[in-house]
């Protein structure tokens, strides 16, 4: 139990060293507009009111919520960053009063509130325009670091955040991160399959359950629930499914997602669907997917990098997040013809021109 709360200690306290460099380089920034280095230059959304620009951030301090975070002030929003404990709140006030977040002004703050209570979502939202729901929840205990209660946690969740963002009148958008693996644990026995796996595709809840896939299980049943109020409830959703998430720091920022999303990762590998993707081309996406609700910019986008499907590519994995190989793809380096292709075509068409050619369009 010691080395396991030093441990957590530990990758704690990386997290806020992150968030305070994000901090520092968004005051660098800020600086140097101040100083007319981008004179001339102007946001792409200068236009609009910066009352629209505010918007929160469920988890805001986890490995994918600090990168969106980051990319949302660099786009220029003012950005409310969700916490549940109050250990977190004060350790954010302790930065804003030693001046660390200082240069960022009105541009972020931070509340506390919990996603298993709506009423502390509605405060939290109030005033926001759009609300970007990328918490998981993770259970220190079990094995795989997600249980089978961690996932009905999750879809509860999901559940009251999507209704306090339809009961909040402020809140124009919301942007739910869910997970390829919500779309890709099919039961293969069915010959009629189609090899193509895009965004129409959604796993199958029995056999995540045979197969006590409980991450799989919690994306797939929290974005379910989701679309399912957003219908009933007239909210603007779009959901995200990234593959696995990678990045620098990845080994102790992100490790429990990561094991619990690895859950079955030889039949991903051997079927070709193991991907991954860079947290802060995730982050990117969301910001894109985001700004583009109220135009073109609908329903469900897969996000991935990278098709892992080869014995470098699985050992280099593989010592990053300090697995074993072969628990990614079996005894055997052979190559084999995989039997599906994964598809993120509808995400590629609307990324900007510049980014397109970072998310391994297929």
């Amino acid at each position: 139990m010691g080395i396991t709360r030093t441990q957590d200690e530990e990758n704690e306290r990386r997290e806020f060293e992150s968030f305070r460099q994000t901090l520092v380089a968004f005051s660098a920034l800020g600086r140097r507009k101040e100083n007319g280095e981008f004179k001339g230059l102007s946001s792409h959304n200068a236009n609009v009111d910066l009352e629209d620009k505010l918007v929160c951030v469920t988890s805001g301090v986890s490995f994918l919520g600090l990168a969106l975070v980051n990319h949302l002030l660099l786009h220029g929003y003012s950005v409310r960053v969700l916490v549940d404990n109050q250990e977190d709140v004060e350790k954010l006030r302790e930065m804003e009063i030693s001046g660390e977040m200082m240069a960022c002004k009105n541009k972020i703050s931070v509340v506390m509130a919990k996603t298993t209570e709506i009423q502390g979502l509605l405060e939290a939202f109030d005033g926001c325009r759009g609300v970007f729901h990328t918490s998981a929840f993770a259970d220190p205990a079990g094995i795989s670091g997600y249980s089978k209660s961690m996932a009905e946690i999750e879809v509860k969740a999901s559940e009251n955040v999507m209704k306090a963002c339809a009961r909040t009148p402020s809140v124009r958008n919301c942007v739910l991160t869910s997970s390829l693996l919500a779309c890709i644990w099919r039961d293969s026995s069915q010959h009629d399959l189609p090899p193509l796996v895009n965004h129409g595709c959604w796993s199958d809840e029995s056999l995540c359950m045979d197969k006590k896939l409980w991450y799989a299980l919690g994306k797939l049943k929290a974005e379910k629930v989701a679309w399912k109020i957003a219908e009933e409830m007239g909210l603007k959703l779009t959901t995200i499914c990234p593959g696995l998430i990678t990045g620098s720091e990845l080994s102790y920022r992100n490790s429990t997602a990561t094991i619990a999303y690895l859950k079955g990762a030889q039949d991903m590998y051997a079927n070709g669907l193991l991907a991954t993707v860079d947290v802060s081309r995730l982050a990117e996406a969301h910001v894109s997917v985001f700004e583009a609700m109220n135009k073109t910019a609908s329903g469900r986008y897969i996000c991935f990098d990278q098709v892992i499907d080869r014995e470098e590519e699985a050992e280099k994995l593989a010592g990053e997040i300090g697995m074993p190989a072969n628990k990614i793809c079996g005894n055997s380096f052979d190559f084999i013809p995989t039997r599906f292709e994964l598809s993120n075509k509808k995400l590629n068409n609307l990324m900007p021109k510049r980014l397109r050619n970072c998310y391994g369009e297929s």
